[in-house]
C-alpha cells in the first residue's frame, strides 16, 4: 500500500517514485587556501598586461578565477615618475607647458605609482576575489617602499617578482641567491602582507634555496618565473626584446620541482607556465601545487579561457570521482611510488627510450 491507502499495479513503482537507484551527484568543491587566502578555486590569473584593466579582473573573477594577480610594479616606473614630477618642478609657474599638450605628450604614460595604486584600491572595491599586487625592484629601499605603499592601497598579498641576471664573473652563486634572500627579509619586515615569492629555476640546488627563502620569510613560491630571452635583429643589427607566449612542454619543469618540493616545504606552492589544457591543471595539482597561475593562455584567448580550464578540472574530478584534496599532492616525489623518475634517472630512461621514426 502506498500512502494515502491507493495501491499501484503488481510489478509497477509507486506514483512519483523510479525502479532505479537513486544517484546522488555531489558537487565538486574547488575551494582552496593559498596565502592564506580562501579561494573559490585554485586558478590562479597570474600577472599580465590584461590584469591592468579592471573590467578584464572582473571577467576573470566571473570565469572561476580564485584569485588575480596584477602585474608588477616595476622600479623604473616611479624613477620615471621622478623624473616626470622633477622637471615640472623645475618650470615657474608662469612657465609652465600648456596642460593639453603635456597631457598629449603623457597619453601613453599611464601605468606610473599613482595609477597603479588607484587601480588597486578600485579593483579591491569592485572584486570579491583576493588581489594580489606585485613588485619588480632592484634596489633595497624600492622594494620596501613599495611594499608599504601597496598594504596601504589594500592588496592581500604581495608577489615578490625577482628577476635578476648575473652578467659579471666576479659575482658569486651565494652572492645571487643572498641578494634574493635580503629582499626577502627586508619586505617581510616592512609589511604584514602574506608574501609569495616568484623566482626562476637557475639555481644550483633549487631545494636549498627554496627552504631558505621560507625561511627568510616566503609563505608561497611561484614555480616559476620566464627569464625572457632577447633575440638578435640581424637588419638593425642590434639585440631586442621578443615575446614568446608559453607553450605546454615548458610545464614540466614546474611539474618536477613541486613534486620535489611538496612535502618538504612549509610553504604554498603556485606553478607558472605552460598550462593550456585542463589536464595541466589536473596534472599541476597532482604534483602538489596549491594553485596554478595561468598567464599566456589567456593572452592569445582571453578570460573565457580561464572559465573552460575550471569547468574542465572540476569535470575531471567528476569523472574520476575524486576531490581536490584526494589529488593534490598525489605525486609527490615522496608519494609518487618512484621517486627516482625525478631524479637521475628520469636522464637515462627519457635518453635511451628514444627512437627514430
Amino acid at each position: 500500500m502506498t500512502k494515502g491507502g491507493r495501491s499501484s499495479p503488481e510489478g509497477s513503482p509507486a506514483p512519483g517514485k523510479s525502479d532505479q537507484p537513486k544517484v546522488l551527484v555531489m558537487a565538486v568543491d574547488l575551494s582552496t587556501r593559498y596565502l592564506g587566502l580562501e579561494l573559490s578555486s585554485p586558478l590562479v590569473a597570474g600577472a599580465s598586461p590584461l590584469t591592468i584593466d579592471l573590467d578584464v579582473l572582473q571577467r576573470l573573477q566571473d570565469a572561476g578565477a580564485g584569485a588575480v594577480v596584477m602585474p608588477s610594479l616595476f622600479a623604473e616606473q616611479f624613477e620615471r615618475d621622478e623624473h616626470l614630477w622633477t622637471w615640472l618642478h623645475e618650470f615657474q609657474p608662469e612657465e609652465l607647458p600648456d596642460l593639453p599638450q603635456l597631457y598629449a605628450q603623457l597619453k601613453d604614460y599611464n601605468q606610473g605609482p599613482v595609477q597603479y595604486l588607484r587601480l588597486l584600491e578600485q579593483a579591491r572595491q569592485r572584486l570579491s576575489v583576493p588581489v594580489i599586487a606585485s613588485i619588480n625592484a632592484q634596489a633595497p629601499g624600492d622594494w620596501t617602499r613599495f611594499a608599504t605603499w601597496l598594504e596601504q592601497a589594500g592588496a592581500d598579498a604581495l608577489e615578490l617578482n625577482i628577476y635578476y641576471v648575473p652578467t659579471r664573473p666576479e659575482v658569486s652563486s651565494q652572492q645571487v641567491e643572498q641578494q634574493y634572500l635580503e629582499v626577502v627579509q627586508q619586505v617581510r619586515q616592512a609589511t604584514r602582507l602574506p608574501l609569495a615569492v616568484k623566482i626562476g629555476p637557475y639555481f644550483t640546488s633549487l631545494p636549498h634555496f627554496a627552504a631558505q627563502l621560507v625561511a627568510s620569510g616566503a609563505e608561497a613560491l611561484v614555480l616559476f618565473n620566464r627569464y625572457l630571452e632577447p633575440d638578435v635583429n640581424l637588419e638593425k643589427m642590434c639585440i631586442e626584446p621578443v615575446l614568446v607566449l608559453s607553450s605546454r612542454h615548458e610545464l614540466r619543469l614546474p611539474l618536477r620541482w613541486i613534486s620535489v618540493l611538496r612535502d618538504q616545504l612549509s610553504a604554498d606552492l603556485a606553478a607558472s607556465s605552460g598550462v593550456q589544457q585542463p589536464e595541466d591543471v589536473v596534472k599541476a595539482l597532482a604534483v602538489g601545487a596549491d594553485v596554478v597561475m595561468v598567464v599566456g593562455h589567456v593572452l592569445r584567448h582571453g578570460p573565457q579561457a580561464l572559465a573552460e580550464l575550471v569547468e574542465g578540472l572540476r569535470r575531471w574530478l567528476e569523472e574520476h570521482e575524486t576531490t581536490l584534496d584526494e589529488l593534490r599532492g598525489r605525486l609527490s616525489m615522496s608519494r609518487c611510488g618512484d621517486p627516482a623518475s625525478l631524479q637521475r634517472a628520469n636522464y637515462m630512461q627519457t635518453v635511451v627510450s628514444y627512437r627514430t621514426s
